[in-house]
């Protein structure tokens, strides 16, 4: 599966469950960790929760399995990890504290319609 197929899907999955503010990430030129990240939040612990859910679940339909997902228990803030991209499914208040947005601020912007 190519990475704009991954990124399509992810954003479809969290769309399709009404995840909020919904941002992708192009990193690929700062680090070698992913070339992209997707970001979103969910209302509650439990509505994080069946983001990541359903992102794994349309991935997974599609042949693509997470190398590793952290923080499943707690639901706050779900990293789910496809290699050349990156899943972050946060609980609202978390995401403001952690702002990785911010902190990757040197990325490039990817217009989500373009995946939708």
């Amino acid at each position: 599966m190519t990475t704009q197929e991954k990124l399509k899907l992810a954003v479809k999955a969290l769309d399709s469950k009404k995840a909020q503010d919904i941002r992708v990430i192009k990193i690929s030129d700062l680090t070698v960790i992913a070339d992209y990240f997707v970001i979103a939040n969910g209302t509650s612990t439990t509505h994080t929760r069946g983001l990541a859910d359903e992102v794994e679940y349309l991935l997974s339909e599609n042949g693509e399995n997470p190398h590793h997902i952290e923080g499943v228990d707690g639901s706050s803030w779900i990293a789910m990890d496809y290699g050349d991209v990156i899943v972050h499914v946060f609980y609202k208040d978390l995401r403001a504290q952690y702002n990785l947005e911010k902190l990757w601020s040197d990325g490039e912007t990817v217009d989500i319609s373009t995946l939708l």
